[in-house]
């Protein structure tokens, strides 16, 4: 036996009485949930290689040792879009015309270490720039005891003077020394 359809009143006293299914809500984006654990990671183990660090560090190899002294990379902009960045470099005084007539050449060096793709402009900023952290100086070992000089002079005795000598000498310090 077939039951008849509800009218429209008795439709709308039904459904005032029962609830409705929620509708169907699609998971959260996995970004979302991750945001919090990739920031402890980024803190924790210092980001992922291709961040504005990484141009401070390498800035002279990238650059090379005249423009290093002379320009200072001072931030990377990216755009919301995900498009390539912009890098901004801040320059002294007149070698700005310098930076700018080889931007290509910075441009292509700088996503050789970044990545692919990953600057496409250069901003260039005149301001004074800090000046580059000091090669790291050589540790100069102590001279040797007069005892040990002495025995270097005696197995060294017979050889004949002049540069041959002289190296041998040196070596045999720095061997003493080290050994």
């Amino acid at each position: 036996m077939r039951h008849p359809l509800p009218t429209l009143a008795e439709a709308a006293d039904i459904l005032s009485r029962k609830r409705t299914r929620p509708p169907f809500r699609p998971p959260p984006a996995a970004g979302k949930a991750l945001t919090g654990y990739l920031k402890t990671l980024d803190t924790r183990f210092g980001g992922a290689p291709a961040g504005p660090r990484v141009l401070t560090e390498r800035w002279r190899e990238i650059v090379g040792e005249t423009l290093a002294r002379r320009t200072q990379p001072v931030k990377l902009v990216r755009p919301r879009k995900g498009a390539a960045a912009t890098l901004e470099v801040r320059v002294d005084g007149p070698a700005a015309a310098l930076v700018q007539h080889q931007s290509a050449d910075i441009l292509a060096r700088v996503n050789m270490t970044l990545g692919e793709g990953t600057v496409d402009r250069l901003r260039i900023v005149q301001g004074p720039v800090s000046a580059p952290a000091p090669p790291v100086k050589r540790f100069k070992p102590p001279p040797l005891d007069a005892a040990q000089e002495a025995e270097l002079s005696a197995g060294l005795a017979e050889a004949p003077d002049g540069g041959l000598k002289a190296a041998l000498l040196r070596l045999g310090r720095e061997v003493t020394r080290r050994g």
